[in-house]
């Protein structure tokens, strides 16, 4: 079984370093590996008898393993990752309700401030301060 595929346009040589072509297509099943060359110009594929020997470089090959299925993990453990988004609330430039629609210091339910009895989430600018009826900055 082979334990390298070759890349896909990787160069081909004969023994003498002179390049004959490139890998054109990559064929057959996983244990037994086959590969078309696109020859370059001026070479003709009559001129290479059954069993010739071509090269590759070894910088030019994959292993066999990334072809292979992986296996799986144990049934007790679990994938660890972050939550998508960060985990961390709400999406950037999203807040609960209005946000940031809201044009400033009009106090729109759900916006910057909300209807919290503190002045808002986190105290910012323009907020509605004491419930419903309270409209803007200038209304303590």
């Amino acid at each position: 079984m082979p334990t390298k595929v070759p890349y896909f346009n990787a160069p081909i040589y004969l023994q003498n370093k002179t390049q004959i072509g490139k890998v054109d297509e990559i064929l057959g099943p996983i244990n037994e590996v086959f590969f078309t060359v696109k020859m370059n110009e001026g070479m003709l594929a009559s001129s290479f008898k059954k069993d010739d020997k071509v090269y590759i470089g070894g910088d030019k090959l994959l292993p066999i393993e990334r072809f292979l299925p992986k296996p799986k993990a144990p049934a007790g453990e679990k994938k660890r990752g972050k939550a998508p988004g960060g985990g961390r609330g709400a999406a950037r430039g999203f807040s609960r309700g209005g946000g940031r629609g809201a044009p400033r210091g009009r106090g729109a339910p759900g916006g910057r401030g909300g209807f919290s009895s503190r002045g808002g989430d986190r105290g910012g600018r323009g907020g509605s301060r004491g419930g419903f009826g309270d409209r803007g900055r200038g209304s303590y």
